[in-house]
């Protein structure tokens, strides 16, 4: 009886993995039009909502918001992708993060924060619950997790 229960369980468990996909994301069927409002939207400007005053030196707003908007291009293409995981999406973070490395120095808190902000609508357009701590990463420039 129990190798039975045991042989059920595993076939339960294999079907559940080939129909569903270790950590794939099923695309919302309205994102590539949550893409396109999102790049369309001015960005780095004040919100009273999130506490952000906008960006302090306005010659880095063209410079962030083409580099948030590359961001939003590679969502894109992975959601458009019809394998697209979790990692896959990860890995888009920390492309569009690291786009940032140049100019990181001159970058305060509120900027940093509202980039990853940025990136929290991108992961939300897709349903991405996690960044894998790459955001934290970025904000704080070290990883908690690391001893």
């Amino acid at each position: 009886m129990i190798k039975v229960i045991n042989k059920i369980f595993l076939i339960s468990v294999s079907l559940m993995f080939l129909c569903c996909g270790q950590g794939q994301i099923k695309t919302p069927i309205d994102a590539m039009n949550k893409f396109e409002e999102f790049k369309s939207k001015e960005k780095f400007v004040t919100d009273n909502v999130i506490f952000y005053p906008g960006i302090g030196d306005p010659k880095l707003k063209p410079i962030l918001t083409d580099k948030i908007n590359l961001a939003s291009d590679d969502f894109k293409k992975v959601a458009q992708s019809n394998h697209s995981s979790d990692e896959d999406y990860q890995n888009a973070i920390k492309i569009g993060l690291k786009r940032f490395s140049t100019i990181y120095l001159d970058l305060d808190t509120e900027n940093r924060e509202r980039i990853c902000s940025y990136f929290e609508e991108l992961m939300d357009i897709v349903g991405l619950e996690s960044s894998d701590g790459q955001l934290n990463n970025f904000m704080y420039d070290f990883d908690p997790t690391e001893n």
